[in-house]
């Protein structure tokens, strides 16, 4: 059995420093204004009962992905260790990608005319090397391995903690798994959190 990548979350380590969509960015040479990496931040409650949390955001590297199946030009794929990737000479920016993701994880690159998302740093995974956020990750809450690898950290802490994925009803099968996410900020539309929960 071969590698099947996954990356584990745990929100209980993460402080909100946005240095895993910055490192993202200038290790991806990722245009400004779009973010292959983010971190949504969202209060919700009334006052003095505020809570707010965190949900860092990238493609979610499904073992079923929509964006894929869409793809009228096969650019999006898939290679056998479950990395999804956009081959950009192929990719005829047509969008319907970025329409089928259901985790807003795609985006037009306006300088490569393309589709464009995480690719779990393919190009460092290649040389032995881990994603550029995880590896820059200050609270050490990304962690990053081989879900096959039953001795690997993502499947010792898969093991030992709960996980929950963002939106398991789309039967995406997503492998980003998050420890530690409340129910709430998991729920498709984040902006209806923002000014109350009754």
């Amino acid at each position: 059995m071969g590698q099947r990548y996954a990356m584990v979350i745990d929100l209980r380590k993460c402080v909100g420093c946005h240095a895993c969509s910055v490192a993202c960015k200038s290790e991806n040479n990722v245009p400004l204004g779009v973010f292959r990496a983010r971190v949504e931040e969202m209060e919700y409650g009334r006052f003095p009962n505020v809570a707010r949390h965190r949900l860092p955001r990238l493609c979610n590297h499904c073992e079923n992905p929509t964006c894929v199946n869409v793809c009228p030009v096969k650019a999006s794929y898939q290679l056998e260790d479950g990395t999804v990737l956009i081959d950009y000479d192929k990719c005829i920016g047509c969008k319907y990608c970025i329409a089928a993701c259901p985790y807003d994880a795609r985006f037009i690159n306006e300088e490569r005319h393309s589709a464009d998302k995480c690719t779990y740093c393919h190009h460092r995974l290649e040389a032995g090397l881990q994603p550029a956020c995880v590896n820059t990750c200050i609270g050490n809450a990304r962690i990053f391995g081989d879900l096959n690898d039953p001795k690997s950290a993502v499947s010792r802490l898969m093991a030992e903690f709960p996980t929950t994925v963002i939106k398991p009803e789309t039967n995406n099968r997503p492998h980003t798994y998050y420890i530690g996410a409340d129910d709430k900020a998991l729920r498709p539309n984040l902006l209806e959190l923002i000014g109350g929960d009754k």
